[in-house]
C-alpha cells in the first residue's frame, strides 16, 4: 500500500470529497489507465472518461469487478470503492443520460493515479 498525505486520507480513508472542478484530472483526457491512489489497481480504462460537466472525472464503466459499489450512509447514493483495498473513491449515478451505459462513475482526483499508454 501507498503511503497517504494527510489530504489522501481525508478523501481515500474517509470518504471524504474534494471540491468540484480543483481535481488534476476533471478536465484531463490523456490516453491510458487510472489506478487507485492506495493500492494501485487498475480501476478505469481512460476511452470510457467522459466530459459531466459537474466538476469531478467522470467515467461511465469501471474495469471489471474493480470498483464495488456499496450502499452509500446518507440512504440515497451508491457509494465506490477500489474492491481491492476498500479506498473512497466517489460515487455512481444512473439514469443520467449522459452516456449510452446510462451511468456515471464521479471520482474524486484525489483517488487516482493516471499511467499513460505513451
Amino acid at each position: 500500500m501507498r503511503k497517504l498525505t494527510a489530504e489522501e486520507e481525508k478523501v481515500i480513508l474517509k470518504k471524504g470529497t474534494e471540491y468540484p472542478f480543483t481535481g488534476r484530472y476533471n478536465s484531463f483526457y490523456e490516453d491510458g489507465i487510472y489506478y487507485c491512489k492506495q493500492c494501485e489497481t487498475p480501476l478505469f480504462k481512460s476511452d470510457t472518461k467522459f466530459n459531466s460537466g459537474t466538476g469531478w472525472p467522470s467515467f461511465d464503466e469501471g474495469i471489471g469487478e474493480n470498483v464495488k459499489e456499496l450502499p452509500d450512509a446518507d440512504g440515497h447514493r451508491v457509494e465506490i470503492v477500489c474492491a481491492n483495498c476498500g479506498g473512497h473513491l466517489g460515487h455512481v449515478f444512473r439514469g443520467e443520460g449522459f452516456t449510452e451505459k446510462n451511468s456515471r462513475f464521479c471520482v474524486n482526483s484525489i483517488s487516482l493515479l493516471h499511467e499513460s499508454d505513451k
